[in-house]
């Protein structure tokens, strides 16, 4: 059973950056499909990055290209989402999700079957 720890949300100024952290138990990330998706207060869950372990990369959603950035740290088991110039239309609770298929490119929420508890993101001046 894998289990995530989100965590590196907070309340900053548009233009600023923040970096989430996703500390992945388990197996190692190879093993896995992680993702980030968010939810905005009265929107449905969106996805936002999904990194491949088959391919070695990341996957993003038109509206972060360019400004978030996935990132895996091996040796802890942990994956990021460096977010830069930031907006406050990027307000919103952020999740990571895991699929144990290493070959899953999908920013669809229902593709995943396991999740962490969410970290609040604030944009706000």
């Amino acid at each position: 059973q894998v289990q995530l720890v989100e965590s590196g949300g907070g309340l900053v100024q548009p233009g600023g950056s923040l970096r989430l952290s996703c500390a992945v138990s388990g197996r190692s990330l190879d093993y896995y499909t992680i993702g980030w998706f968010r939810q905005a207060p009265g929107k449905e869950r969106e996805g936002v990055a999904c990194f491949s372990s088959s391919e070695g990369r990341a996957y993003y959603t038109d509206a972060v290209k360019g400004r978030f950035t996935m990132s895996r740290d091996n040796a802890n088991n942990t994956m990021y989402l460096q977010m830069n110039n930031l907006k406050p239309e990027d307000t919103a609770v952020y999740y990571c999700a895991a699929d144990p298929s290493q070959y899953l490119i999908s920013l669809v929420a229902a593709d995943f079957g396991f999740w962490g508890q969410g970290t609040q993101v604030t944009v706000s001046s």
